[in-house]
């Protein structure tokens, strides 16, 4: 019975994860009709515009050729009225002349014949009609205004879509994640046909995080992120912060007119340690805000002895709250009191190898970072007092000072405070190690036998922390792990 029972869990497993996954895929396809919908709206009207831009452009065209035959036409005209008008002018004074010659001839005074012969010798030498060409200006001929647009309605006829590249194949095998870096390459198309019409430019990079491992694409996830205009075959993506599983990546090719479509996506698996501050865990007078827990006192400096003196006087009506709104400050905070001002991470670690980062705030004056058994802890109880608490103690009151700190000894380390402090837990092997990032220094080791799950601890006395996780292990900490695998702490 048992047996049947366990069988028929795993087949109930098996239908509800392909159930998951068929929900993930209709929902694909219903964001792609949607999608295929909105793109087609949208080439359609770059269609139109485009047309419209065509269309434009032939009829300025047009208005423009108009022009030039009617300027032409103007100008010939011109020419011709004047030589017309000239022509008229000769006409009549040729003919006045010439009557006045016929007349001449009738004339039987000698001398009135000579005198009139000579004025019409000196006429005839002045007259229009002698001095005007008989050939039109210009010829009615508009040849060179002539058009044939076979050429150019060939081309129209010949319109059509974009050549746009095909799509690029991302080489799986050159995929390489470390220390949150993605790196890799692909392969461009083959097509002879786009590469000789219009040889792709550049190409554009585009990345998701997801929690699916797959290419559907699940409602509500993060948009893609895009590196655009690459002009290399391969890309490097730094700067990541993996807080999720997997990161798909995608890349298409461009001309330059258009981009290609993408690449068929590739999972990248992008595992790290994540983790928040638990406010629920932190100390009344911590402020804990997205990845960084701050020293706020509630107004109740005086129980702690490092104050003593140092605060301005003040009236008791303003140093210590009303019991009402001391109740309402405390109200669902069951963890951290008195001068344990302690917030707890809230992710577990139950095996595996963890790393994450912590940046003092400005202005701080003791802080203290490390690993603890979250069952370990009361109330009152501060990190490195207890068998169940592993830190490192950094301190600027009064006089700087690094301290290792577990079962309630010490060991003080001779180092400068680091700025930026790497931590790395090995839960398999029972390493904890603490690192400064800016120097890559050893600042110390713990050797340990972990058997409880374990949560990142922080204790911030004035001032504050801010933490950086979602980290691989980084390639540096393979030495520093090679090298504590044989030492045994002597605070152990």
């Amino acid at each position: 019975m048992d047996a049947q029972k366990e069988a028929l869990r795993r087949i109930i497993s098996t239908l509800a994860n392909k159930n998951e996954e068929l929900q993930n895929f209709l929902g694909t396809v219903d964001r792609t009709i949607i999608g295929l919908q909105d793109e087609s709206c949208k080439v359609t009207s770059e269609l139109e515009l485009e047309m419209e831009k065509l269309s434009s452009a032939l009829e300025e065209k047009g208005v423009e050729l108009r022009e030039a035959i009617v300027e032409e036409t103007q100008r010939k005209k011109l020419e011709l009225q004047k030589q017309l008008s000239d022509g008229k002018f000769a006409l009549l004074s040729c003919e006045e002349l010439l009557e006045f010659a016929n007349q001449t001839l009738s004339i039987s005074n000698e001398e009135e014949f000579l005198k009139a012969a000579k004025e019409i010798k000196e006429r005839v030498t002045m007259a229009p009609a002698f001095r005007l060409t008989t050939r039109p200006a210009v010829s009615e001929s508009m040849a060179k205004y002539s058009v044939d647009f076979s050429m150019e309605r060939s081309a129209l006829q010949r319109l059509h879509f974009l050549l746009v590249p095909k799509a690029p194949e991302i080489d799986i095998s050159s995929c390489i994640v470390c220390d949150n870096i993605i790196s890799f390459t692909w392969q461009p198309s083959n097509d002879a046909a786009c590469a000789t019409s219009r040889p792709t430019e550049c190409y554009d990079v585009e990345y998701q995080k997801t929690d699916v491992n797959g290419w559907q694409k699940p409602a509500g996830e993060t948009p893609w992120e895009k590196i655009c205009d690459i002009t290399d075959t391969k890309v490097t993506i730094s700067g990541l912060k993996f807080d999720t599983c997997f990161t798909v990546v995608r890349v298409r090719a461009k001309n330059k007119m258009a981009a290609g479509e993408f690449s068929e996506p590739v999972t990248i698996e992008t595992r790290a340690y994540n983790f928040s501050f638990d406010a629920t865990t932190a100390h009344v007078d911590l402020k804990v805000q997205g990845d960084t827990v701050t020293w706020e006192p509630q107004g109740v400096k005086s129980h702690d002895p490092r104050l003593k003196g140092k605060e301005n006087k003040s009236s008791s009506r303003s140093a210590t709250p009303s019991p009402n709104k001391t109740a309402a400050i405390r109200a669902g905070r069951d963890r951290f009191s008195g001068e344990s001002y302690t917030v707890l991470g809230d992710q577990d670690m139950i095996g595996g190898c963890h790393y994450w980062e912590v940046r003092p705030l400005a202005d701080w004056k003791s802080l203290t970072v490390g690993v603890a058994y979250r069952a370990s802890l009361g109330r009152f109880d501060q990190l490195g007092k207890s068998s169940g608490s592993w830190c490192l103690h950094a301190s600027q009151w009064l006089q700087s000072s690094l301290a290792a700190k577990h079962n309630n000894r010490s060991k003080a380390l001779d180092f400068l405070i680091p700025q930026r402090i790497g931590i790395c837990c090995d839960y398999d092997n029972g390493d904890l190690l603490f690192i400064d990032i800016d120097r890559l220094r050893l600042l110390h080791s713990f050797k340990a036998k972990f058997n409880q799950p374990l949560v990142p601890a922080f204790t911030v006395w004035y001032g504050g922390v801010s933490i950086a996780t979602g980290l691989q292990v980084p390639s540096f900490m393979e030495n520093f792990l090679s090298r504590t695998q044989s030492l045994t702490n002597l605070l152990q």
